[in-house]
C-alpha cells in the first residue's frame, strides 16, 4: 500500500484496463471490430486481442473455457441511447429481453432513476449494455 501511494496516490490517478474472456478468436475479433466498431491494437496469442475503446484499453483474453458468468461484463455510456441501439442492431447485434422488465421495443428499459439500459451479448455469451444517464431536469 505504501509503494502505491508514494507511486500517485491512488488509482484515480491511472486509466482502467478492463478484461474480458472470450473463447471463439475469430468470431470475438470479428464482432468487437464490425459489429462494435472498436479499433483492433494488438493480437497476443495465445493470450489476448487487444483493443481500444475510446481511450481505454480492452483486452478479450483467450480462454480454453468460460468462467461463470455474473451480470455485465463491459457496459458503454452512451449519449442517444434508441440511436445507438439502433445503429448496433443494423450491424447485427440482437439485444436481450428479460420477462418482467419493461423494455421497449428495442429491448431498452428504463430504470426508476430514469436512466435507460440495453444489453446484448458478444459470441462467447458474455454479457454487454449500452446505457444513458437521465436528462438532468430543466
Amino acid at each position: 500500500m505504501m509503494a502505491l501511494m508514494a507511486a500517485g496516490g491512488n488509482l484515480a490517478n491511472f486509466d482502467i484496463v478492463a478484461f474480458v474472456p472470450i473463447v471463439d478468436v475469430a468470431s470475438a475479433k470479428r464482432f468487437y471490430m464490425e459489429a462494435l466498431g472498436l479499433q483492433l491494437v494488438a493480437e497476443e496469442p495465445p493470450f489476448a486481442i487487444v483493443f481500444n475503446a475510446h481511450g481505454i484499453t480492452l483486452r478479450l483474453v483467450m480462454a480454453k473455457e468460460l468462467p461463470p458468468r455474473f451480470g455485465t461484463a463491459l457496459g458503454w455510456r452512451v449519449t442517444g441511447i434508441a440511436s445507438v441501439v439502433a445503429q448496433l442492431s443494423q450491424a447485427g447485434v440482437n439485444f436481450e429481453r428479460y420477462p418482467g422488465m419493461a423494455q421497449d421495443q428495442l429491448g431498452i428499459w428504463t430504470s426508476p432513476s430514469g436512466a435507460t439500459v440495453a444489453w446484448f451479448k458478444d459470441p462467447d455469451g458474455n454479457l454487454l449494455s449500452v446505457s444513458e444517464d437521465p436528462q438532468p431536469a430543466r
